[in-house]
């Protein structure tokens, strides 16, 4: 009996602790909620005054002139390994993609791909005659820089706010000029000021002259920036423009980069879209140097590399030559190398042929292929022959012409015009004629 009374008395004590302790509980949950409602309604206002501040500095810095240093957010894609070498220089993460292992795009999407490399090497550099570590033979530079080996390939790892000038000696009226460019690091905290001044200038000096000619491209993601376009003639600015176009998916991978120069014409490409073309921003007579700036990366996280440079004197129309003539040898019809996979950009030469032969009904053509000296003969040999099949298929399967109009021979490396123990020379060597039958 003592037992269950004790046990009533403590029970009839914690009913009336509870009770007693509810008020008490009660404010205090309640004065909790307005905290929190007050705790709320500040991080709401800071949210919006974040995000306000956000858009507002995106619209600013989209504005900024180039070479602002300002920083601002961008997406990027997923970070992949480079597959580097051990004796390389240490690549970071942060590329979409390695460069040359993007596998290739159906040739039918280049298809409509205008631009024709010139038909004259000038200048060729993919590094293979320079040392990992050292800073290329055949370029000046006020900052430095150093080749790596990226999987397979050498590229040029390029200083911010430097100048890089390669030898390509005294630019001619009409030329061409390609290459390819891969980052590293580029991610959400990269400028919108992450840029490439790819320059044309009256001298080989470091800074840009009276005459020159600047063409940015963009590396921002979160913002579409455009390709601005400036020049200026005898110190006089003619052409300051931000051509409004969206290039980030392009320059997030690996992009091809094509420029054609017909006098006073300037063309640029990104891949196998066209997205300049001003008939009268480059000083006529005035231009004699090809330089390169990049701007605007953050030190030790981002990196910009260029390799695959070839710059070519003509790049004109073929097309007349071809019918007056009977025959043409170009450079301008790539392939991968050891391949007989056609690169992209050697859609536009094909085209031209393509359109020859739809207006000259009667005419037929040979299609001889030859390689360069490097590997064995027997191999070369093959390959030219296979190379030169490919430009038939492409003509036959994308441009619709008739197989019975066209022949094909490959002739190695028996046939050489350009001296094989130079990358220029190899570059001459690696051709396509037509000849009229």
């Amino acid at each position: 009996m003592k037992i269950r009374n004790k046990k009533t008395h403590c029970f009839l004590l914690l009913i009336f602790t509870l009770a007693m302790a509810m008020p008490v509980q009660g404010q205090f949950l309640k004065k909790l909620g307005k905290a929190a409602e007050r705790a709320a309604a500040r991080t709401v206002e800071r949210r919006v005054e974040n995000e306000t501040s956000e858009k507002t500095d995106a619209a600013l810095d989209s504005i900024l002139e180039p070479g602002s240093k300002s920083e601002r957010q961008a997406p990027q894609p997923p970070e992949q390994d480079t597959g580097s070498t051990p004796d390389a220089p240490s690549i970071d993460s942060g590329s979409p993609k390695e460069p040359g292992n993007q596998g290739p795009k159906a040739l039918s999407v280049y298809s409509k791909f205008d631009f024709v490399p010139g038909d004259k090497p000038l200048f060729f550099e993919d590094f293979s005659n320079d040392f990992v570590g050292d800073f290329p033979a055949k370029w000046n530079t006020d900052g430095g820089g150093e080749v790596v080996l990226i999987g397979n390939d050498k590229w040029l790892d390029m200083k911010m706010s430097s100048y890089y000038i390669p030898d390509v000696g005294k630019l001619p009226e009409e030329y061409t000029i390609e290459f390819d460019l891969y980052t590293t690091g580029v991610d959400t905290q990269t400028s919108s000021q992450a840029k490439m001044h790819v320059i044309l200038d009256e001298s080989d000096a470091f800074g840009y002259g009276k005459n020159a000619v600047y063409a940015y491209l963009p590396f921002a993601l979160y913002v579409s920036n455009g390709i601005r376009m400036w020049g200026r003639e005898d110190g006089k600015v003619n052409v300051d423009n931000r051509i409004d176009v969206d290039v980030r998916d392009a320059m997030s991978n690996t992009p091809h980069i094509s420029i054609a120069v017909n006098k006073q014409r300037f063309r640029l490409w990104v891949n196998e879209t066209k997205y300049v073309d001003i008939p009268r921003i480059v000083p006529a007579g005035k231009i004699t140097t090809l330089k390169f700036e990049p701007e605007g990366f953050k030190d030790g996280k981002e990196r910009l590399f260029i390799s695959n440079l070839k710059v070519a004197e003509g790049g004109v129309d073929l097309r007349r030559k071809l019918i007056s003539e009977g025959k043409i040898s170009t450079n301008a019809i790539l392939f991968e190398s050891n391949s007989a996979n056609l690169k992209p950009e050697s859609m536009g030469m094909i085209l031209q042929i393509s359109q020859v032969l739809q207006q000259e009904g009667s005419m037929n053509l040979k299609i001889v292929g030859h390689t360069d000296a490097d590997g064995p003969e027997d191999a070369n040999l093959a390959l030219s022959k296979a190379r030169a099949a490919s430009v038939k298929e492409v003509l036959t399967n994308i441009y619709g012409i008739s197989a019975n109009r066209l022949s094909t021979e490959g002739k190695g490396e028996s046939d050489p015009v350009g001296d094989n123990a130079t990358a220029d020379g190899k570059a001459q060597n690696r051709r396509v004629e037509f000849i009229k039958q």
